[in-house]
């Protein structure tokens, strides 16, 4: 099984979760690390002033070829995937990623390891996993598959 960890670069989670997940047998997708020699898509990259960018600077940076390189491996690894597991606490790109997952069928969990402002509309995902010794029961959780 292929699990895509959807989460955040500031999260101290990701890599414990990605860890953990691949010492289960699965393969991992890891975004801060998606193929050898690649440390994951950095707006830095394009412009070391990316912060400071007007909307119009940000939506024509989206089509820059080293966006386009991250958003495409990205994007794979998501096409690929069997399941997402979304790691809080996270941002909008995560969410856009675990809710573009369960649109298209696949397998969603929550990964909420400390407290968080309760959000209902987690309800739409296939479970919600509040401790780390839970992400060695994904495979039950999804019933095998």
């Amino acid at each position: 099984m292929k699990i895509y960890v959807a989460s955040s670069w500031r999260n101290k989670y990701q890599r414990v979760v990605v860890e953990t997940l691949r010492e289960e047998g699965f393969e991992v997708y890891d975004f801060k690390n998606p193929k050898v020699g690649n440390i994951g898509f950095s707006w830095s990259e394009i412009d070391p002033d990316w912060m400071g960018w007007t909307r119009e600077q940000f939506k024509k940076a989206l089509n820059h070829p080293i966006a386009e390189a991250g958003y495409n491996l990205d994007f794979k690894a998501m096409e690929e995937a069997d399941i997402c597991v979304l790691v809080l606490p996270s941002g909008r790109s995560a969410h856009t990623e675990a809710g573009w997952m369960k649109g298209v069928g696949k397998k969603v969990f929550v990964f909420i390891p400390e407290s968080q402002e309760p959000e209902l509309m987690y309800k739409i995902y296939d479970g919600i996993i509040t401790d780390f010794c839970d992400l060695y029961s994904i495979k039950e959780l999804t019933n095998g598959n």
